[in-house]
């Protein structure tokens, strides 16, 4: 299964490379889209899959047993969500600006 969620990031940041490229700013919105969740799912499968198991610490134990989900990449994918939304709200606050000044959105009219 592992392997499989290695082809789908690979994918992920490929396509976003590809879309941050483009000279479009909307293009960019949509690579910047998915370089956040092609980062996420890369944090996300990084330690390992594991199905259902709980992710917490059993009463008198002071680590987690193996076998166990680990905390930590959830809660870091948990913050890394907020932190993507806020520089895309922020760019898409840019490009509306842009758009109202220069009534488009292609990057070559930025130049003149």
């Amino acid at each position: 299964m592992e392997p499989f969620w290695a082809v789908i990031v690979g994918v992920l940041f490929a396509a976003a490379v590809y879309m941050l490229l483009r000279r479009h700013l909307a293009k960019l919105a949509i690579g910047l889209i998915l370089l956040s969740n092609a980062a996420n799912l890369l944090i996300l499968s990084a330690p390992g899959l594991v199905r259902g198991r709980p992710d917490f610490v059993p009463e008198g134990a002071q680590v987690l047993g193996p076998g166990h989900a680990d905390p930590l990449p959830q809660a870091l994918i948990l913050t890394a969500i907020v932190i993507g939304f806020g520089v895309l709200a922020f760019f898409l606050a840019l490009m509306r600006r842009v758009f109202l000044e220069v009534s488009d959105l292609d990057v070559e009219m930025l130049k003149e």
